[in-house]
């Protein structure tokens, strides 16, 4: 069942955000932990012995922490071509189509973001920004509890589009069967990756930031994961880049009293069915709207095949908030700063100004967040954990590189040397003010 609250014990509950480095970590996990490496140990302490292992060890670490994570190594983690070609060819053709409508309205949405270099002349000399795509980038696609290839579109399509030379992918295997599922190589194929492993967890995110003897490192680490997974990018950045640190996902409705209740329902429960961590929070200002969204909810999850996972993440950080009015929803909102904040209210253009902290807005009901995910355009991959108070979806911007171009004139870099000498000496940087002075005397000119 959903909860209904006041905003002021939302505020203290659901609304409140708890740091990463704050979280409690189950009993359970902390046993399985002890296990494991044989003393009761954190889950930040037990990334840190995986990630020491894979970087002293390579692929004899990989291989055996995969074996005592998930039970059984794959006789190579690397998938073969010949293996997605098959994959490609064993889904029907109705789900190959849908990929196929994602992956053009993706790839068709990004074509449009600018990405161009551009020089001046007008500083004395020529000035300029250089826009290069990274060069290998490794692509975290999760699928622990649920096969993902809407994730492989929404990852490796901007990728492309920016123009990066080589895909990694990193999909851990499916529980049960130690295999990636079909669909998510078929998604891949689509793409054109270029290279698949069958790893997940902490170990893989270690594989692709240091490289093994089969998996060469890549230079930035992109995708969401659990726990182990999100503590390994924190670790291995500054080694390589990351997209940022994502936690479970959310979605916040904001609707009126014009909102179809089993509609709303339908939204909430599309969220809360990710996982036992997800968040699915309606805020109205219609108490009225609540109760039927309640009742809708308790009525539509008993007929959802993953209704046990539904069950636990209902009472753990979602629920329904009756506000003032629609002013103090879109104020609790920015405060929270949701991954997907859907506005299923009558007029949706007059409330999206005042939005200012969202990975994505959803604007009114037939625009909601379940296309977002698969075939509107724009990534899924979005802020989490109240980062979109100042973090953005994942974009074409992600997967390039910035380089600064200075070529000044001789007399324009002689004048700016006496301001840089009189910088650096208020600095106390004594040879950079001389290597200023030197431009200024013209000493050692040619």
């Amino acid at each position: 069942m959903i909860s209904i609250l006041d905003s002021a014990a939302a505020k203290q509950t659901i609304l409140r955000r708890i740091p990463l480095d704050d979280a409690n970590v189950p009993a359970a996990m902390l046993d399985r932990l002890e296990s494991l490496f044989g003393e009761r140990i954190s889950p930040y302490e037990a990334v840190t012995r995986i990630l020491r292992d894979i970087r002293a060890e390579g692929d004899s670490a990989l291989r055996n922490w995969t074996s005592k994570l998930d039970g059984k190594t794959p006789q190579s983690f690397r998938v073969s071509k010949d293996a997605l070609r098959a994959a490609l060819d064993s889904i029907s053709t109705q789900q190959r189509a849908a990929l196929e409508v994602s992956a053009r309205r993706v790839e068709s949405f990004y074509k449009k973001q600018p990405l161009a270099s551009w020089i001046t002349q007008e500083m004395g000399g020529v000035l300029g920004q250089l826009i290069r795509p990274i060069q290998r980038v490794g692509l975290y696609i999760p699928g622990g509890t649920a096969p993902l290839p809407s994730s492989v579109l929404m990852s490796a399509v901007p990728a492309k589009v920016a123009g990066v030379k080589e895909i990694v992918l990193a999909v851990p295997p499916q529980r049960g069967t130690g295999e990636i599922a079909p669909i998510v190589l078929a998604a891949a194929a689509i793409v054109g990756v270029d290279e698949v492993y069958a790893m997940g967890g902490a170990q893989a995110i270690g594989a692709l930031a240091y490289g093994t003897e089969s998996i060469r490192a890549v230079d930035k680490i992109f995708g969401p994961g659990n726990l182990f997974v999100t503590i390994a990018k924190k670790q291995v950045f500054g080694t390589v880049g990351i997209d940022g640190l994502a936690g479970p996902t959310e979605t916040v409705v904001i609707a009126d009293e014009f909102a179809n209740p089993a509609w709303v329902a339908s939204d909430l429960l599309a969220q809360a069915e990710h996982d036992v961590l997800a968040s699915a929070i309606l805020l109205t200002p219609s108490k009225q709207l609540a109760e039927a969204v309640q009742i809708e909810v308790g009525k539509q999850m008993e007929t959802l095949p993953r209704a046990e996972i539904v069950a636990q993440s209902l009472p753990n950080k979602s629920g329904i908030v009756v506000t003032k009015d629609l002013d103090e929803a879109v104020e609790l909102s920015n405060a929270y700063g949701p991954e997907h904040l859907c506005l299923s209210v009558r007029d949706p253009w007059a409330w999206s100004g005042k939005v200012n902290a969202a990975g994505g807005i959803f604007m009114g009901e037939y625009s909601f967040e379940v296309l977002g995910d698969y075939v509107a355009g724009p990534s899924h991959v979005m802020p989490t954990g109240g980062t979109a108070r100042f973090a953005s979806p994942l974009n074409v911007w992600d997967f390039i590189k910035i380089i600064s171009l200075i070529g000044l004139d001789e007399s324009t870099g002689r004048e700016l040397s006496k301001s840089a000498a009189l910088i650096a000496r208020a600095e106390g940087l004594e040879a950079h003010a001389r290597s200023a002075d030197n431009r200024v005397a013209g000493n050692g000119a040619s």
